[in-house]
C-alpha cells in the first residue's frame, strides 16, 4: 500500500513543472488549445510502443501541444521531462546526426525536426509537410519552448575523459547510454548484458576516424570498483574468450579489441584497424582519466 507521500508522488507523475508554460503562438502558428499529458502508463500508446528509450533514460512525463496556421501544415512540440539533465542529455544524443541549431543546451535540425536538450528537458518539434516558413517557425518555436524551461543542468561532467578530435573522434557520434539495449542499437556488443548495465551504470560510446578507419571507443563508469571489476571479468569471458589472459585479441572481422579496468571504470576499444590504434585511444583515455 502506497504511502502519503508516495501517493502524492505518483500523482505528480505526468503533470508538467508548473513553473513551464509552452508558447501559445509563434511565427504565425498559434496553439489549437488542447495539451495532451502522458505518464510511463500511457507513453506507449502515444509513442505505438516505441517508449523504451525514453523509459531508459527514466522518463517523468510528456507535455505534446499541436499548433496551426492558414494555409500551413500543423506543428507539434514534444516535452519530455526526465530524471536529470544527465537523462535529458543521454535521450538527445541517442538519436544525434544532424547540424546544430544553437538552441537550448546542445541541438540538432534536420529533416523537418528540431531536437534539442535544458535542464532535465528534451523537446522535440516537428511538422509533417513543407510550406513557405515552415523551416523559421519550427525554429522559432524551439527557441520558445526553450525559454519556457527557465533552469539549464549539467551534461556528464567525465563526457571531457573521451580522446578529441586530435586522435580522431567525432564529436556528434557521442552516445551517453544507460541500458545494453541501447548500446546494442547503437553498436551491437551482445544479447546478454555481458557488460551488466542498468540504470546506477554511466556509459559513453563514441566513434573514432584514422585514414579513414573507424574504431569505437566504450568507456563505462560504475557505482564501485567491485562493479567494474565483475563486469570487466564477465565482458572479458564472453567476448574474448581466446584473448589468453591479455587485455585484447584481433576478432574475427581482423580488427582489434582491447579492454582495460581502471577503478571504478572500463575502458573498451572495438574494431581498431591496428593493436597500435587501439593502444593509443586507451592510453589517452587513462591520461584524462589520471587528471
Amino acid at each position: 500500500m502506497l504511502t502519503g507521500a508516495a501517493m502524492a508522488a505518483e500523482k505528480a507523475r505526468g503533470k508538467m513543472d508548473p513553473a513551464i508554460s509552452l508558447p501559445s503562438e509563434a511565427a504565425g502558428w498559434k496553439w489549437d488549445g488542447k495539451e495532451e499529458r502522458h505518464n510511463s502508463k500511457t507513453l506507449f500508446a502515444y509513442m505505438d510502443g516505441a517508449a523504451e528509450l525514453y523509459l531508459a533514460y527514466g522518463f517523468q512525463n510528456l507535455t505534446v501541444r499541436r499548433y496551426g496556421k492558414p494555409g500551413g501544415p500543423a506543428l507539434t512540440v514534444e516535452l519530455y521531462e526526465m530524471a536529470s539533465p544527465a537523462d535529458a542529455y543521454g535521450v538527445f544524443t541517442f538519436e544525434r546526426q544532424d547540424e546544430p541549431a544553437g538552441i537550448g543546451q546542445g541541438s540538432e535540425f534536420g529533416g523537418g525536426m528540431l531536437r534539442f536538450w535544458k535542464g532535465r528537458y528534451f523537446a522535440a518539434v516537428y511538422t509533417e509537410g513543407e510550406g513557405a516558413g515552415v523551416e523559421s517557425a519550427l525554429l522559432a518555436m524551439g527557441r520558445a519552448t526553450a525559454d519556457a524551461v527557465p533552469k539549464t543542468g549539467p551534461a556528464p561532467e567525465w563526457i571531457a575523459l573521451l580522446p578529441g578530435r586530435d586522435i580522431g573522434l567525432v564529436e556528434r557520434s557521442v552516445r551517453f547510454l544507460r541500458s545494453h539495449v541501447l548500446l546494442n542499437q547503437r553498436f551491437f556488443i551482445a544479447h546478454r548484458n555481458i557488460l551488466n548495465l542498468n540504470r546506477r551504470t554511466e556509459a559513453l560510446l563514441a566513434q573514432y576516424l584514422q585514414e579513414g578507419q573507424k574504431a569505437h571507443l566504450l568507456l563505462i563508469r560504475y557505482p564501485n570498483g567491485k562493479a567494474a571489476g565483475e563486469a570487466y571479468r564477465s565482458f572479458m569471458k564472453a567476448y574474448l574468450p581466446d584473448a589468453g589472459g591479455k587485455n585484447g585479441s584481433k576478432t574475427e572481422d581482423q580488427r582489434w579489441t582491447l579492454a582495460r579496468r581502471k577503478a571504478e571504470m572500463v575502458l573498451i576499444v572495438f574494431g581498431a584497424p591496428t593493436k597500435t590504434y587501439a593502444e593509443e585511444l586507451i592510453r589517452a583515455a587513462e591520461e584524462k582519466l589520471r587528471k
